[in-house]
């Protein structure tokens, strides 16, 4: 019998080069498929609505293809649909999961003379986190050198790229090259948010979207973009400047974002 007490392990589950999926928000997608309402779900799995919605959209964000196809508000706060990837990667993950108790039975009995502290070691890595609010996987798209830094494009929707300014160290360590994916890590206080066409401005990255969710808080609002195949971009603005911008949902904008603020990360 596996004990919890030694070692508690989580299956996670990728394809080739692709995002990894654990099993909370397995337990969502199954929620929302049985449910149909983003609201429903984040009750049963322990989620706020907020958390929920913000997990679809990563989910969305990390894979080619979105998994849920969801739309804020509503009668049922917030209506959801597995889309054909999300149901994929659903029935894959069960087929899979079953397996782990035996594995990790195992494994505990052949750690099982290991101190405790030498375990936590061993698997730490694999419940890092970032703080970024958008995370958005791309494939690069073009590399260009300089002395000191190399700037990177990173496809990351049909028609949407972000640009990176990092350094060539940092490339050569990440093994970034064209095709391989990365992804986007940026924090919602870099994204600027302005209205209009064509906008002259020095950041390097325009990205066009819709306003398709709006959360006010006492000081700050939280606006989330469709910027493409569901993917979306989520900026922290003032109150202020949200009610003066009049941003609503539906309303068209422009996100803007400096290349040297974008991180790249892999897998």
């Amino acid at each position: 019998m596996v004990s919890p007490q030694l070692l508690n392990a989580a299956l996670s589950l990728r394809r080739g080069e692709g995002p990894r999926v654990g099993a909370e928000r397995i337990a969502l997608l199954d929620a929302l498929d049985e449910l149909g309402s983003i609201r429903a779900a984040a009750a049963r799995v322990g989620l706020s609505y907020k958390a929920a919605w913000d997990a679809v959209q990563a989910l969305n964000n990390l894979f080619e293809a979105p998994l849920v196809i969801a739309r804020a508000g509503g009668r049922h706060g917030g209506a959801a649909e597995l889309a054909p990837a999300g149901r994929a990667v659903v029935a894959a993950f069960h087929r899979v999961e079953f397996e782990l108790a035996e594995v990790m039975d195992r494994l505990e009995r052949g750690l099982a003379g290991a101190p405790a502290d030498d375990i936590g070691r061993l698997f730490w890595s694999l419940g890092m986190q970032t703080s970024a609010r958008n995370a958005l996987r791309g494939t690069v798209t073009h590399i260009t050198d300089g002395a000191v830094n190399a700037e990177v494009s990173l496809a990351v929707a049909g028609g949407v790229e972000i640009v990176a300014i990092v350094t060539r160290e940092s490339v050569g360590a990440l093994h970034l090259a064209v095709g391989r994916p990365a992804i986007a890590l940026i924090k919602s206080s870099f994204v600027v948010l302005a209205k209009g066409e064509g906008l002259v401005t020095s950041a390097r990255n325009q990205i066009g979207g819709v306003v398709a969710r709006r959360v006010d808080g006492a000081v700050s609002s939280e606006i989330t973009l469709d910027i493409a195949e569901g993917k979306t971009l989520t900026a922290t603005i003032t109150r202020e400047s949200a009610e003066a911008m009049d941003l609503t949902e539906g309303e068209r904008v422009v996100a803007l974002v400096k290349a040297p603020h974008v991180i790249l990360a892999v897998e």
